[in-house]
């Protein structure tokens, strides 16, 4: 489910498309509803969310300079924000979270407040988000003259108290075994990496902090940042699986929002929180891979790969077989080949230099292959970073929901959809499997629903997305009652507002400058198509 899974996220595990972006008891997928103990628990965090709060907001964050390995050069600052660890004991261990931020580029008067944003993941960074003023992004001039830009990373997140579930380097080592298996041994050998992956997240991270790595206490955590940034109100942006954030937050603290985009949508809904979005995922990516290659296969005369999509993909196929009897360069098996292709199904941006490689490799130049796809174990900051962000994918869908215990749901639900759409089906089972044998306790999804005070929430989703597929913004439209969806009709590159459309670029300004929407829902036409 992750709207920024590494593109060279490779593991024993395999690699996939779920971000956005998995969770499970004996073949249940969620408990029908929360236990009055669960609604104890839940009214005592409340406490503990309202405590740490008034806290941060007298505490206030103390913005210096960023650190100079954090990448952030000024006028960009950090910070830091401390919240409970666990928010049932709020006087108990505690953690910091790094925010930093940049200040509005207009007026004093024309200064609205902080603009909070989440990338996705769950494991995404949002630092980077104030160099979206400092690059001159002109998607964003009119909104950054309004607010301040705030990212911040996550709790178990890069330097928000990291977690970790693995050696970093033994994490990106390549090659791993094909993740589409032949024989029930490849599966055995999958299911025992998978809980040996689980037991590592026990081990390296330990069980108090992998037991409070939920999106309830992410959404807290949220709400103490705006308490710190001085807001009375927030303002948020969140893509892919920052949008489940915004749907728990709009659900726990309604009346504490001003205005929130999400764009690229989790589905909220119970059921599918995170067994079945992950299934859901597999359907569409396999869609969206299709669109590629018939882009690719439209453009021959570019990357001369075929002029059909059967023949772009008898390509793929003989690439795959290839990097499977033996590794190409002794490095890309077929893990790397699907950590690499991924990007192409997920992205726009990544059409033309995907089929650009493909195109070089059937022209007889693996080099680019292997530059392209292959680990590289010499960039250590990125590894750990890439080890970071998967392990608290993991520890979030795990944690956050009970999943299936039973293997031979897993089996037989994989091996259904495998038949008919091949491209992430397995590689998405395995990244997810670890939830089978997860070593905390598993809690009951949030009922996402409209509350007292909620404003107007606007919502924007393409309608071939693949890592959020569209019906999770249909799901989160009929819950969150008086929102707003922009539709970007045909198109399928995940997180929509980052991209050129006038047509929905236009109304997100006016709505985050404004607050004012279209009386009803809108459907655009897609942004411009890749040009080789």
């Amino acid at each position: 489910m992750r709207g920024i899974r590494p593109t060279r996220r490779v593991t024993a595990l395999g690699s996939a498309g779920a971000l956005v972006t998995a969770t499970l008891i004996a073949g249940a997928v969620v408990a029908p509803s929360a236990t009055a103990d669960t609604r104890h628990g839940q009214d005592r965090e409340a406490r503990g969310a309202a405590v740490a709060a008034e806290r941060a907001a007298m505490t206030g964050i103390d913005w210096q300079d960023c650190p100079a390995d954090w990448g952030l050069a000024k006028p960009i600052q950090c910070g830091w924000v401390t919240v409970p660890l666990d928010y049932a004991h709020p006087d108990g261990k505690q953690i910091k979270l790094a925010v930093d931020r940049i200040g509005n580029t207009g007026t004093k008067e024309e200064r609205q407040g902080a603009l909070v944003y989440n990338p996705g993941g769950p494991g995404g960074s949002g630092l980077r988000f104030p160099t979206r003023v400092t690059s001159k992004n002109p998607i964003w001039a009119n909104v950054s003259k309004a607010y301040d830009f705030v990212g911040f990373d996550p709790r178990g997140v890069g330097h928000s108290a990291p977690i970790s579930c693995a050696d970093p380097q033994e994490f990106v080592k390549a090659p791993k075994a094909d993740p589409v298996p032949d024989t029930e041994a490849d599966k055995l050998a999958q299911r025992k990496l998978a809980r040996e992956y689980a037991e590592g997240c026990l081990e390296r991270s330990g069980r108090a902090m992998l037991q409070q790595m939920t999106t309830p206490n992410t959404v807290r955590d949220l709400d103490v940042i705006r308490a710190a940034l001085g807001e009375k109100k927030l303002n948020y942006l969140g893509v892919s699986y920052g949008t489940y954030i915004g749907a728990v937050y709009g659900t726990l603290f309604p009346g504490h929002l001003r205005r929130m985009v999400v764009d690229s949508v989790v589905n909220p809904s119970r059921e599918k929180i995170w067994y079945e979005a992950n299934l859901d995922q597999d359907v569409a990516f396999e869609g969206r891979w299709k669109d590629w290659e018939d882009w690719v296969a439209a453009n021959d005369a570019s990357f001369h790969l075929g002029t059909t999509r059967a023949a772009v993909q008898a390509k793929w196929l003989t690439l795959r077989a290839t990097a499977k009897k033996q590794p190409i360069g002794g490095v890309v098996g077929p893990a790397e080949l699907i950590s690499f292709f991924q990007s192409a199904p997920y992205y726009d941006s990544a059409w033309v230099p995907v089929a650009t490689v493909l195109s070089k490799y059937v022209a007889g130049d693996t080099q680019a292959l292997v530059d392209a796809a292959a680990p590289d174990l010499s960039d250590t900051a990125g590894n750990i970073a890439a080890e970071n962000g998967n392990s608290v994918y993991t520890a979030v869908e795990c944690t956050d929901a009970k999943w299936p215990t039973s293997w031979q749901k897993w089996d037989r639900d994989n091996t259904r959809l495998n038949k008919d759409y091949p491209f992430m089906t397995w590689a998405n089972a395995w990244l997810n499997l670890p939830c089978a044998t997860w070593p905390v306790k598993q809690q009951t999804p949030l009922n996402v629903k409209t509350g007292k005070g909620l404003p107007t929430v606007l919502i924007v989703q393409s309608t071939r997305d693949a890592a959020t597929p569209f019906e999770g913004a249909v799901e989160l439209h009929q819950r969150f009652k008086g929102s707003r969806l922009i539709i970007e009709k045909g198109a399928g590159s995940h997180g929509v507002t980052g991209l050129v459309n006038p047509c929905i670029n236009s109304r997100v300004d006016t709505y985050l400058l404004t607050g004012k929407t279209d009386r009803s829902d809108v459907t655009c036409t897609p942004h411009a198509t890749p040009q080789p």
